[in-house]
């Protein structure tokens, strides 16, 4: 606990699979794979990586162009590199941008996440690739991201950083030694006690319901018997009238 950060400053994918950190055993296939992955930094990447940015989230259709024309309110920029298809030349929705100054990054980094570009909100983070340790991209289950869909979410970076491991108090070991009899003689006389009620409560149940029949049946003949009455006497007003 005293090493704990919300932020990781060292990858491990046991750690980025668990919403704490805490995590002893891998809950997803993902988390396998990442842990038995040998993954080595791109050597063709070139720029220093401590002043490079990490962009995501793109529209599909912003272009090299939009991103220099936005990011370089913060300082100036040495290179941008957006992400595209091999095969296609489509874009990934990802790039990378080096400035040539650390202020104008950390400018960037503070102002530029979550800023809407082309109608899509964006994700502004520092390049982790060459800067964190043991960093295993999202391919082969690692990174930083996912989908609450697909239960892979990972946890450690500044979209979704650690959430504090909650501390338990310890408890007592006597719970099930001394003293475990007088809870359980307790448990049991409560029991017993509820049963008692439940069956107390059922027999005067059963001696108020005859008692209720009869005061149904004993109302049913004083209506018939009113309902004579009133018939014979409208038949002797009847017979007076004739």
């Amino acid at each position: 606990m005293n090493d704990w950060a919300p932020i990781a400053k060292e990858y491990d994918p046991l750690k980025a699979g668990s919403i704490d950190g805490t995590d002893e055993e891998p809950h997803d296939r993902a988390i396998w794979r990442a842990m038995l992955a040998r993954y080595v930094p791109n050597k063709g990447v070139t720029g220093d990586p401590h002043l490079t940015l990490f962009v995501a989230r793109l529209n599909l259709q912003t272009t090299e162009e939009k991103l220099k024309e936005v990011f370089s309110r913060y300082g100036d920029i040495r290179k941008i590199r957006l992400v595209r298809d091999l095969v296609t030349g489509f874009s990934k929705g990802y790039a990378f941008i080096e400035y040539k100054e650390e202020r104008a990054l950390l400018k960037a980094h503070r102002d530029a996440n979550r800023l809407v570009i082309d109608q899509h909100e964006i994700f502004v983070d520092f390049e982790l690739e060459r800067t964190l340790k043991g960093w295993i991209p999202r391919r082969l289950g690692g990174g930083f991201g996912g989908k609450k869909e697909s239960g892979q979410l990972r946890f450690g970076g500044r979209d979704r950083p650690f959430r504090k491991p909650i501390n338990l108090p310890n408890m007592k070991n006597d719970f099930y030694g001394e003293g475990s009899a007088e809870k359980r003689n307790w448990s049991r006389e409560g029991i017993r006690d509820w049963r008692t009620r439940d069956r107390d409560h059922e027999r005067s149940r059963d001696k108020r319901w005859p008692e209720r029949e009869r005061s149904w049946t004993w109302g049913e003949s004083e209506r018939d018997r009113d309902s004579k009455e009133e018939r014979s006497r409208g038949r002797e007003r009847k017979d007076r009238d004739r």
